[in-house]
This record gives C-alpha cells, sequence and structure tokens, in this order.
C-alpha cells in the first residue's frame, strides 16, 4: 500500500510544522514524528479511522496532538486529503486535489 499527500494536505502540514518551529523546533519534531506514526498506521489499517459525511474520506486524530488527518482508502493507495487543527471549522472543504 502506498502513502501520497495531496498538494493542499503538503501545504496544511508545512503550514502546521512552521508556525510551531517558530515556537518551539523540538515540538514541530515531536508534531511530526506522530504524525508519520499515525500515516503508518493507516498503511497497514486502512479502515482506522472514522467516517465522515463524505463516504470516501475518513479521519484520524494524531493524539495527543490535536491534529486530524483526512484520508482516503483505495487498494492501492491511502490518499491524504487535509491536516487540520481540531478545532479548525469542520464545515471547510476537505477534499481538493
Amino acid at each position: 500500500m502506498r502513502l501520497r499527500y495531496t498538494l493542499p494536505a503538503l501545504a496544511d502540514l508545512a503550514s502546521i510544522l512552521d508556525y510551531i518551529a517558530d515556537r518551539s523546533p523540538r515540538g514541530a519534531a515531536r508534531i511530526h514524528t506522530r504524525i508519520r506514526a499515525v500515516t503508518d498506521l493507516l498503511v497497514r489499517y486502512p479502515l482506522a479511522g472514522a467516517r465522515t459525511d463524505d463516504p470516501t474520506i475518513r479521519r484520524i486524530t494524531t493524539t495527543p496532538y490535536p491534529y486530524l488527518l483526512f484520508y482516503e482508502a483505495t487498494d492501492a493507495e491511502i490518499i491524504i486529503h487535509a491536516v487540520r487543527h481540531g478545532a479548525r471549522n469542520p464545515s471547510d472543504k476537505v477534499r481538493s486535489e
């Protein structure tokens, strides 16, 4: 199974990590490590996340950090569509390539 980030998801991740790194470089590294661990989990267990209103999109948290990964699981790959802080408005559109 392959892992792929969409361009908007990569921009989300970069923005989050840059913001945190300005305040705590070690904190940003810890969060990035946790996000990688969660994506590794998804590669092994694609249906680990919760369903969303969109039947093709699932979400999973990066506990203990308040970030959500919105992803799609296909037969061949996991596609990360967005990385969001849990306090963000859930009505923001998630899917875009």
